[in-house]
Order: C-alpha cells, then sequence, then structure tokens
C-alpha cells in the first residue's frame, strides 16, 4: 500500500513540475511576442531604438518577465525574455520574439507546376 501511495506521490509531484515549467515557457513566449509588437509599433510610428526597446521591457514586466536583450534596427526589433518557473532548483524558461515588417514578397507568381 505505501508503494503505491508512493508512486502515487511521485507522479503528482513530476506532473507539478512539468506543469510549472510549461506554463513558464507560455508566459514567456507571450511576454516576449507582445513586447516585441509593442518595439516594432513605436519603431513603426518614427520612434528611436532606444524609447522602442524600453517600452517593450515594460510590456515584459507587466507579463510578468524580465526582458534579457533587445536589438532594434530599421522598423525590425528582436528580443528575448526570460520568466522564472516559480519552483527553486527548476530556472527559467527564455523565449525569442521578432517583430517589424517581412520581407517584401517576389512578384513572380508561383505555381507549383500547375498550368492554367
Amino acid at each position: 500500500m505505501l508503494g503505491v501511495i508512493a508512486v502515487i506521490l511521485t507522479a503528482t509531484v513530476s506532473g507539478l513540475l512539468l506543469a510549472s515549467a510549461v506554463l513558464a515557457s507560455h508566459q514567456a513566449r507571450l511576454a516576449a511576442d507582445l513586447a516585441a509588437l509593442a518595439a516594432a509599433s513605436t519603431l513603426m510610428q518614427g520612434g528611436p531604438p532606444g524609447p522602442a526597446c524600453e517600452s517593450a521591457a515594460r510590456i515584459a514586466a507587466v507579463n510578468h518577465a524580465r526582458m534579457l536583450q533587445c536589438a532594434a534596427v530599421g522598423t525590425e526589433v528582436r528580443l528575448s525574455t526570460e520568466v522564472p518557473t516559480g519552483i527553486a532548483g527548476l530556472g527559467v524558461a527564455t523565449a525569442r520574439s521578432r517583430a517589424g515588417p517581412g520581407v517584401q514578397a517576389s512578384t513572380k507568381r508561383v505555381t507549383d507546376g500547375l498550368t492554367g
């Protein structure tokens, strides 16, 4: 009987550790994406890189993350964030994101071998 209880307890603790890591990962990605969008918005409105990265840092903090780095060039921003897992010894979850206008698509039409 004690063996069964030990197995159930071990499985429960393992599940909680995994859930904490997954939650932190999702939170880090969400914070990175929102922060990158905020910075890109500032850059698209003609703002300089410094305030754009400051805006990104504020958005990351509101989302319980810490911005690790921010690089803004032109109207594109690349940044990374981290979120603690909340359990000692489990570490932190990190995420990277990029925002800004994409590369201009080629004007050549691709037909994938179809005619017509």
